[in-house]
């Protein structure tokens, strides 16, 4: 009991925690996102699976903590461009959050229309969902966790970490979703700042290093001008009135 209330355990739970939100901004994002392509009366539950799926890989990846640690070793140099494991992930997830979010931007203004036949099966669909929610995840905390193992190696305070922010993040994904969902024009706003994640993955992983801050400030001044532009068609619709 004594090693639980131990300062620097506790300073590395903190900080581990906080680390883990913050950056779990951009996850709830994807999920919001993805989530909401399923029927009404499953995407709260899809939430839910989804970010606890997200926590199971996120704990598998600090277990493989070998194999974290070679992930940062060169695999192979292009154009003088040393690339490791960790920026292959880094680049193919980077590329796949760009191109399905410009699909997704397109197929919201050009709209979608069905073929006879091309419905999908409800629960192949949650499934496909869940399993992208569990991949993408991967690419977003493969730097948190790499960052976690760090600053400590005890195993446990790391995985209560992952578990406490896991944990936020539930309670916050739902307010999230009904936000996206009630305004269309912030799910495109929320699409744009997946390609603008995109483009920084893809950045990182040719050591091309864009600091999280100027992304979260360029996230956050965008949507605060789109709160503001919120409020104002409310007012003038109340005014139509």
């Amino acid at each position: 009991m004594q090693s639980v209330f131990n300062p620097e355990i506790l300073a590395a739970f903190v900080t581990l925690a906080g680390l883990e939100i913050v950056l779990g901004v951009d996850n709830i994002i994807f999920l919001t996102i993805t989530a909401g392509k399923l029927p009404e009366h499953q995407r709260a539950r899809a939430r839910i699976w989804g970010l606890a799926g997200a926590m199971l890989t996120r704990i598998l990846l600090l277990v493989s903590l070998a194999y974290l640690a070679r992930l940062t070793a060169t695999w192979v140099t292009v154009f003088g461009v040393a690339l490791s494991g960790r920026d292959f992930v880094l680049l193919l997830g980077g590329l796949f959050l760009m191109t399905k979010s410009t699909l997704e931007i397109h197929e919201q203004l050009e709209g979608h229309h069905a073929k006879a036949g091309d419905a999908p099966r409800p629960g192949a669909r949650f499934a496909a969902v869940i399993v992208q929610i569990m991949l993408l995840d991967i690419v977003f905390s493969l730097d948190s966790v790499i960052t976690a193992v760090g600053m400590t190696r005890v195993l446990p305070v790391m995985v209560a970490a992952i578990v406490a922010s896991v944990v936020v993040m539930m309670f916050f994904a739902g307010a999230v979703a009904g936000l996206v969902e009630r305004h269309p024009t912030l799910r495109t706003l929320a699409l744009s700042f997946l390609i603008l994640i995109g483009m920084a993955l893809v950045a990182d992983s040719l050591d091309f290093h864009v600091p999280k801050g100027y992304i979260y400030f360029a996230m956050a001044f965008s949507s605060a001008v789109e709160v503001i532009n919120v409020n104002l068609r409310k007012r003038l619709l109340v005014r139509g009135q």
